[in-house]
């Protein structure tokens, strides 16, 4: 371990590696009717004595969060962000599939790309109460009109996610018949990232799953793998999306 990766270890709150002393987090899968639009229910509940600095790694999901008396839209993050955690408290969250938020939003989803934005720019009404049953009320009340070009976006998320094969951008507009350039102008109007970065996210995803294998990693073998030109680049996004670089990541996990 380097001299920055160690800055980096010791600068982490420890509480990370014992975070279920701390909080608890409940997934729900939605309705069938709602499943081509939500991806998932999330609730999470924490307690805290002192303030916790969360670390949230993004995925290409656009979020309605519900907070106490408040409630806010989150875009898809780009990269990594910190939400500061203190005392007792509970979110109700939801998670859209991937490319469709589009059609509740109304314009193109790069828009709102690293931004929070209040619900009322969205929907219209309030959920009865804060709980999952109204919340899906809420989206019945407020669902779009359907939109194929939305489902292709999902589509193509999920074999994403689902093919570890798939490194390069041009590889897979290949195999939808179309071309890189029209790729990125459906992700940027549907996911609110580009292809790329969601063929990464996905990619880097399941190095942090080879690492909890305790499997022996060949870092540069596996950034050329990936598709990087050479380790530095891949080591640049891994730290971009979680925080440390992955000699670090490794380490602490």
């Amino acid at each position: 371990m380097n001299k920055r990766d160690i800055i980096e270890a010791v600068s982490r709150d420890e509480r990370e590696l014992d975070w279920r002393r701390h909080q608890t987090i409940e997934f729900v899968e939605p309705s069938p009717d709602l499943a081509m639009w939500v991806a998932r229910y999330w609730h999470v509940e924490w307690r805290y004595d002192q303030p916790y600095r969360q670390l949230v790694v993004p995925y290409p999901n656009v979020h309605l969060s519900f907070h106490d008396t408040t409630a806010g839209i989150h875009g898809v993050s780009s990269g990594h962000v910190f939400k500061e955690l203190v005392g007792a408290g509970t979110v109700l969250g939801v998670a859209f599939r991937p490319g469709c938020f589009r059609p509740f939003l109304g314009r193109p989803v790069s828009t709102i790309t690293d931004l929070d934005i209040p619900v009322d720019d969205v929907f219209h009404g309030w959920p009865a109460k804060c709980e999952i049953p109204a919340v899906e009320d809420f989206l019945r009340a407020n669902l779009p009109a359907a939109d194929p070009r939305a489902e292709l976006a999902a589509a193509i998320v999920d074999r994403i996610a689902g093919g570890p094969e798939i490194v390069r951008v041009d590889v897979l507009a290949k195999e939808y018949d179309t071309t890189v350039r029209r790729l990125q102008r459906l992700f940027a109007e549907y996911v609110g990232v580009g292809p790329k970065w969601v063929i990464r996210r996905y990619r880097l995803h399941e190095v942090t799953e080879r690492m909890a294998r305790g499997s022996a990693i060949d870092w540069a073998g596996l950034a050329a793998d990936l598709g990087y030109a050479d380790q530095a680049h891949f080591t640049r996004d891994f730290t971009a999306m979680f925080g440390e670089s992955p000699t670090t990541y490794a380490a602490r996990y």
